[in-house]
Formats: structure tokens, C-alpha cells, sequence
């Protein structure tokens, strides 16, 4: 990572997080007794197809846990894999292993309550992070999930323009056990409905590229290759399994396809003209506010001054919540975002055979 995105990371939490004030006496409150620097923070991750949870969040967290505890923290981390058994087995084990804290991003939202109550009744807070487990967490920090869809839905109108109304849309949602993918889907439809046809719509089991490519074969297949005018693509790694589907059904000139993440290789599609557009989210804001919350929570403090809403889950109320916005990266700002906060290099984007493409927006 640059240091521009550590500086990201540090301003993000320090100026725009303001309490979000009317919380009730209780929200915010701190898990456990008070603590010095030499707390124990679990973090659970769900899976390691989407490269950001390695390149990104994990070495974020552990950076600014380290900075807000004096490099006395300890941050123990474990990747599930998507597998949900296997990560309340980890929460399990790191409930043996008396972490002051957890941070769980969990692989589904649903599946994990049984092991937040465990972590609660073990004395442990947690803090839900990306997506909004369910069960007693006690702080949440995400980017604003409806938006993100929003965004995504516009910058799809945009390129259709006129031709809006012309062909059909094929949306391919994420899974159904992420309730971030439901949230996504909502906003992308509060702006499609009415000025598209949709011509067919999936839900993608695991967030698989190669699920999201059958779908788009089968949509193909249903629609003709001649009248799909863009596709709603949920991310980044789905939206690489949608063009090769599409470049293998021989069509020439692909559709405006969305995206999510700003993953290099999605980056790479779109300075080539692949894939029209990326949502950039910037992980060191998320990460910093779940270190901050976490660290808060460990020593016992409260988050009161951390929280910049509150949340409800399907069984928790007025969850202390950080939400951060995205950003709609296209050919027309990579280097004013990914580029100058850090995120990748030209020299990393630009391959020698992207070179001609790079140059040509100024990427040099």
C-alpha cells in the first residue's frame, strides 16, 4: 500500500466521522472492562477469490490496529474460504483463544449469528465488518451498499444513453447469502427499473466468475448475442466471468459491463475497454473505522465518537455503524483515484499490452 492510502486512512476516521448524535444511553457502549494496549483482536475474513481481502483489508486492519495500540495489539486472523461452517468453527477457536475482540466479515450473514451469541455470552464484542452479520455485533462499518448499487445502475444508464430503451438488460446479482448483494441489487434497481427491460436477472452463488459466466451464457442463449445492450455486473471478478462469456459467444463489440471493487484486472478491462466501469470503494476508511471501533471496544471505551449512523439488522436495532461511500471508476479517472491514493501503480496497470490504451488516457 502507498502512503496515500494510509494517510486515507488516518484522515477518514479523524475528520468525517462524526457522532451521528439521538443514540439511546446504551448505543455505543463498550464490550468489556477496561484494557490497556496489549488487547487481542480476532479478524475473520470470508474468502480469498476477491483479491481485496488479502492485498487490502487484512494489512490495513493490522497496520492501524498496531497504530492505535502502539504496536502492543495483536491481530490473529483467519480466512474462511466461503466455507460458513468453517468460519464459526474459527470464531470458535478464537473464543478459546480469549481474543479481546472480533472483527467478522462473515461469509453468511445469517449462518454466523450463532457464533456472534457465543462470542457475546464469552464476554467478546464484535464488530461486523463489510457485511452485516446478524446476532448481538456491537458496531458495523461497510460502505453505503444501496448507493453502491445506485452507482452502479447510473453509470450503466449513462453509457447506454439514448440506446436506454434499445436491446435488453441482463443483471447478474451476487449471492444471496451476502446481504450487502441484496442491498446493491435494490440500488441498482431504484434506478433501472422503468428506463431498461430487463431481460434476465441471476443471483450468483459464492460471488463465482465461473457462475456468473454460465449465467451470461444462458442469457445469450436466451436472448441472442444481438440484443443484450448492457449488463449490470455486481463486481468485478463476476464481470470478467460475463465478458469472456460474451467474447465466446463471438460478440464483437461487447455491452457497457459494471463492476465492483476495483480489482486490478477489472481496472486493466476498463483502461481497455472491456468493462465500462468499476465501483472504487476506499478500504482504508472502512478498515480504519473497524480497527478504531474494535480497539475501542477491547479496552472497554465507548464508540459514541467513532459512529457516523446507526444500522438495523434483521435482529439487532441501532447498531453503531460506520458507512462509507464508493466512487464510479471509469476509463475517464483511474489515475485520480486508484492511481493517486495509492492502490496500484501505472507500471502495475499498464502491461506492455496495455500500453497503447495507457498512453492514450494519459497514463504514463
Amino acid at each position: 500500500m502507498g502512503r496515500a492510502v494510509a494517510a486515507v486512512a488516518v484522515s477518514a476516521v479523524t475528520l468525517s466521522l462524526a457522532a451521528c448524535g439521538g443514540a439511546e444511553e446504551s448505543d455505543g457502549e463498550a464490550g468489556g472492562a477496561a484494557k490497556g494496549d496489549a488487547i487481542k483482536v480476532g479478524l475473520l475474513l470470508p474468502e480469498n477469490q476477491t483479491a481485496r481481502y488479502e492485498k487490502f483489508d487484512k494489512p490495513l486492519i493490522e497496520k492501524e490496529v498496531a497504530r492505535l495500540t502502539r504496536g502492543k495489539g495483536q491481530v490473529v486472523y483467519a480466512n474462511a474460504k466461503q466455507d460458513a461452517a468453517l468460519q464459526s468453527s474459527q470464531v470458535d477457536t478464537m473464543i478459546a483463544e480469549k481474543v479481546d475482540v472480533l472483527v467478522i466479515d462473515a461469509v453468511d450473514s445469517k449462518a454466523i449469528a450463532g457464533a456472534v451469541t457465543k462470542a457475546k455470552a464469552a464476554g467478546i464484542p464484535v464488530v461486523a465488518y463489510d457485511r452485516l452479520a446478524e446476532g448481538p455485533i456491537d458496531a458495523y462499518t461497510s460502505f453505503d451498499n444501496e448507493d453502491v448499487g445506485k452507482v452502479q445502475g447510473q453509470a450503466l444508464l449513462a453509457a447506454l444513453g439514448d440506446k436506454a430503451k434499445d436491446g435488453q438488460i441482463v443483471m447478474v446479482n451476487g449471492s444471496v447469502t451476502d446481504p450487502n448483494a441484496k442491498l446493491f441489487k435494490s440500488g441498482a434497481h431504484s434506478v433501472l427499473d422503468g428506463k431498461v427491460t430487463i431481460g434476465k436477472e441471476y443471483d450468483t452463488v459464492d460471488w463465482k466468475p465461473e457462475n456468473a459466466n454460465a449465467h451470461m451464457a444462458a442469457a445469450i442463449s436466451a436472448l441472442g448475442k444481438g440484443k443484450i445492450a448492457g449488463v449490470y455486473s455486481a463486481n468485478d471478478g463476476m464481470a470478467g466471468g460475463i465478458i469472456t462469456a460474451l467474447k465466446a459467444a463471438g460478440v464483437s463489440t461487447l455491452p457497457p459491463v459494471t463492476g465492483q471493487d476495483a480489482e486490478l484486472a477489472g481496472v486493466q478491462r476498463i483502461v481497455a475497454g472491456e468493462q465500462y466501469m468499476t465501483v472504487y470503494k476506499r478500504y482504508a476508511p472502512e478498515a480504519a473505522a473497524a480497527a478504531e471501533m474494535a480497539v475501542a471496544l477491547a479496552k472497554g471505551e465507548r464508540i459514541d465518537g467513532i459512529i457516523n449512523q446507526l444500522v438495523d439488522s434483521p435482529t439487532t436495532k441501532r447498531v453503531p455503524s460506520v458507512l462509507v461511500p464508493g466512487i464510479s471508476l471509469t476509463k475517464t479517472n483511474v489515475k485520480a483515484t486508484v492511481v493517486d491514493d495509492g492502490v496500484y501503480t501505472i507500471a502495475e496497470i499498464c502491461t506492455d499490452k496495455l500500453r497503447a490504451a495507457c498512453d492514450e488516457l494519459g497514463l504514463k
